[in-house]
């Protein structure tokens, strides 16, 4: 087997054999589980960087194994499998030192983090699938080894949670399932491509192709939380912050937005599914859920379920991009499976920080709280103005693109969508930072809260995520152009997807 074949199955490896090694450790050995964690994360780091370097290269990385025949398990690590990798990567090794001074004295910290770096894993095999039966069974590991973590705490609302999410996340499987055999039975494989492979049945199949489209999307679309799929993600909140942190930045949510994407791009081909107009019902859906969800986050009390609504409607900002039809609005989705990335997960970061340190689980509760927790409210205020698309914010550089992609197209009714979300996420956002900087800190914290820790407003490993979060959402806003940027890297896609059309034109 070349290094080409190996490095693949090198970066499955780097969270998979760690994290079966942590489901035997007893409790009591923190410093060999912490050593296991954070040594796995630094080297799929490393393995990442590899990759990076040979796909700009041009070098191709892949491998496959016989399952049955005309059947096999294949994975490739290509430039839009890495803008996915790449961001799990990053986002796991600061969700898990968060999840370590979070889940300090904590019990079950041995089945936490061996599920937490399965889930990590089926991330990367969603991410190299080269096919969608390797995908399906990643998505589907996906879903087993999330499950655990939701319902961690062991309460009535969290398995009542959990299994809400095991409700939802299994029966779009199963139609996931039968779409992918229905197209294994025509094709007689399921392989990715460019330009996409479903074309190649001619217009005798356009019908049966458009049923399975939909089955296809309905089966993601569970994940991506599109309206009206999208019920499960609300009430997963009951999971501890780590958990969030990871359902809606890293792993699920985005499984379900990379996922569409994959099946627009690489099994239907981008002019094939516009062609059959799939793309504008597809686009439509996506509107609905970006307005819904901001409509439905105005009137949430819990801040993790406002921050829940607003993942709802950030994510569909991805699947309206690649609907536009035209490089554009490509850049904008794919950049903004990034950014939303980096945002949320910083907000929900802070969002724990509140609720360990001084208790704060409500909007209401959040009076003067930037003045005892500054740094924490510093990286909250930079994660809410980057939704909102303040310029030098990531979010300012996605929606550009989005909206000019719009225009480019001919789209203007999408303009007015992204305008709408751009100001229901200010009317929920900006009276948090007001209540945060501007309003009297309650008599009624308990002293404890006041006084604890000293000088420091929460524990380091609680504080430097989101700090470090906080400042690529800025420089990802402030540097967009720069060789390194998800801004460069989203718009190398976007030329390979659309090698006729050059992209000379920037917001």
């Amino acid at each position: 087997m070349t290094f080409n074949e190996l490095l693949p199955l090198a970066v499955l490896a780097s969270s998979l054999i760690p994290g079966l090694l942590i489901f035997t450790l007893p409790e009591s050995w923190v410093g060999l589980r912490t050593t296991l964690n954070l040594s796995g994360a630094l080297v799929k780091l490393a393995l990442v960087l590899l990759l990076i370097v040979g796909v700009q290269a041009g070098e191709s990385y892949g491998v496959h194994f016989a399952v049955l025949p005309g059947l096999n398990l294949a994975f490739k690590a290509d430039a839009l499998g890495l803008l996915f990798i790449t961001l799990s990567a990053v986002l796991w090794l600061f969700t898990t030192l968060y999840a370590i001074g979070y889940l300090e004295g904590a019990p079950r910290r041995s089945r936490f983090f061996g599920f937490f770096s399965l889930c990590v894993t089926a991330t990367m095999g969603i991410a190299m699938a080269a096919n969608l039966f390797t995908f399906f069974v990643f998505y589907e590991l996906l879903t087993l080894a999330t499950f655990p973590l939701v319902v961690h705490r062991g309460t009535e609302a969290s398995i009542r949670g959990g299994m809400t999410y095991l409700t939802y996340t299994l029966i779009g499987g199963a139609v996931l399932l039968t779409g992918i055999v229905w197209l294994h039975h025509l094709l007689g494989h399921t392989d990715f491509a460019h330009a996409g492979i479903a074309a190649a049945l001619g217009s005798a199949y356009d019908g049966q192709l458009q049923i399975i489209f939909l089955l296809l999307m309905i089966g993601v679309g569970v994940k991506a939380a599109i309206v009206p799929l999208h019920g499960w993600l609300p009430q997963a909140m009951v999971a501890p912050a780590p958990v969030s942190a990871l359902l809606h930045a890293v792993a699920v949510v985005k499984a379900g937005a990379f996922g569409i994407v994959r099946i627009v791009y690489e099994v239907y081909g981008i002019e094939f599914a516009q062609s059959l107009d799939l793309l504008l019902p597809l686009a439509i859906f996506a509107a609905v859920t970006i307005v819904w969800g901001s409509f439905r986050a105005l009137f949430q009390d819990d801040l993790k379920k406002r921050l829940a609504y607003s993942t709802v409607s950030q994510v569909s900002y991805i699947v309206l991009g690649i609907t536009l039809f035209g490089p554009i609005g490509t850049v904008g989705g794919l950049v903004h499976l990034v950014h939303q990335g980096l945002m949320k997960v910083t907000l929900f970061f802070c969002a724990g920080n509140y609720a360990e340190t001084l208790g704060i689980h409500k909007v209401s509760e959040m009076n003067g709280a930037g003045r005892r927790m500054p740094l924490t409210s510093i990286a909250f205020t930079i994660g809410a103005l980057g939704m909102i698309g303040v310029p030098l914010t990531a979010g300012a550089v996605s929606k550009a693109w989005l909206i000019d992609g719009a225009s480019a197209a001919g789209m203007d009714w999408a303009i007015w969508v992204l305008w709408t979300s751009s100001l229901l996420n200010a009317v929920y956002f900006l009276p948090i930072l007001w209540r945060t900087w501007f309003k009297p800190i309650p008599k009624a914290w308990p002293a404890e809260h006041i006084v604890a820790r000293g000088w420091r407003e929460t524990a380091w490993l609680l504080l430097l995520p989101p700090m470090v979060t906080a400042a690529m959402t800025l420089a990802a806003g402030m540097f967009p152009n720069n060789q390194i940027s998800p801004l460069s890297w989203a718009k190398l896609i976007a030329e390979r997807e659309y090698v006729h059309e050059s992209i000379i034109w920037t917001p």
